[in-house]
């Protein structure tokens, strides 16, 4: 989850691991974002969790010294590979039915369509067992991951604009007044309504405005 933070929340609040209790949340502060490139000294303690490197990794800190920039370029680099790995992994495949699409066709009638019968019709599909057995084949980070199927169906561009913009609002969002914002679901559709309200909620910040990054 990506907190925006009030500006009566101090520093040390976030340090000191008291989120539940200034903001309301249960988690731990996590490395999402990178800091700017050239980080001034007298810069660094304005940073939440900065790790050493290049980019420098940090859990937080002021919009104007986070490079949302470089972190939505890197991923779509990546995003690309990836789809052109997974392409050639599921290539002679027919397209597959999401899982969002049948765990709601579960969730509507958990009786006439129980989670087994749901989960196995997932799994028995061609393109699902070719990125498994692609999986398989290559263990490791990077692969392409079932649960990002719907993404990676829509097309390079498309997943490449999804994962550039997941890599920098997450999965949900706490504004500075409290509201949350959040996928509906794990549909495409919805997500991408998500990745819509964060984005426009992101550009209406002043430069000052704190970000940190929970994992909850």
């Amino acid at each position: 989850m990506l907190v925006c933070l009030p500006d009566d929340v101090p520093q040390q609040a976030l340090t000191s691991g008291q989120l539940a209790t200034h903001l309301g949340v249960s988690g731990t502060l996590t490395a999402h974002f990178w800091a700017v490139p050239g980080l001034r000294p007298w810069q660094r303690h304005l940073m939440i969790g900065l790790r050493k490197g290049q980019p420098a990794a940090c859990a937080g800190g002021p919009v104007r010294l986070l490079d949302l920039a470089g972190m939505r370029y890197a991923a779509a680099v990546g995003a690309g590979i990836r789809h052109q790995i997974w392409h050639h992994a599921v290539h002679g495949t027919r397209p597959a039915t999401a899982w969002p699409a049948l765990q709601a066709r579960h969730l509507a009638n958990p009786d006439r369509y129980p989670l087994r019968s749901a989960i196995a019709d997932f799994h028995a599909q061609p393109r699902v067992q070719a990125m498994r057995l692609h999986a398989a084949a290559h263990p490791g980070s990077g692969q392409p991951d079932i649960g990002e199927l719907e993404m990676y169906q829509a097309g390079p561009v498309a997943y490449q604009h999804y994962r550039a913009a997941i890599a920098v609002v997450g999965d949900a969002m706490l504004t500075a007044d409290g509201r949350k914002i959040a996928p509906a679901s794990d549909a495409l559709a919805d997500r991408t309504t998500y990745i819509e309200q964060a984005r426009r909620y992101l550009d209406t910040l002043a430069p000052h405005q704190r970000l940190i990054a929970v994992a909850l």
